[in-house]
């Protein structure tokens, strides 16, 4: 059985680019999409969890970076974009053309606002929205 603990800190200390490759190299493997909305939290609560309400709400840990506006330097963004991701250029490329594009999903308050800063360099305007 794998050690779990030494698994944890090894995907702690993955970048953002790693994790965005860790995706898709799971993606091709598994032969599966990542989908938001967590639905792998859904399949993995036990029957009648849903039940039982949260005693108290956190603040939430994890933020969506979404492009607002693209801003006059497109091609610049889709650089940025592409950097953060590690998605080809024609992915990357559609998805800054798409409306209001969510480049990240789930990522610590910190990942998110240094993607803030790459992107927007670029002349785009981005928020960050709790996932």
């Amino acid at each position: 059985m794998a050690d779990l603990q030494k698994l944890v800190d090894d995907l702690s200390a993955l970048t953002i680019l790693e994790a965005a490759e860790l995706k898709k190299m799971l993606e091709d493997k598994w032969g599966v999409t990542a989908a938001s909305g967590g639905g792998m939290m859904m399949m993995a609560a036990a029957p009648g969890a849903a039940a039982a309400a949260p005693v108290e709400e956190e603040a939430p840990t994890e933020f969506n970076v979404i492009i607002d506006d693209v801003g006059p330097k497109k091609i610049n963004v889709i650089k940025a974009v592409r950097q953060l991701t590690n998605l080809g250029l024609k992915e990357a490329k559609d998805m800054v053309e798409s409306d209001k594009p969510t480049v990240l999903e789930a990522v610590s308050k910190e990942k998110a606002e240094e993607a803030k800063q790459v992107i927007e360099a670029e002349g785009a305007k981005v928020v960050i929205k709790p996932a």
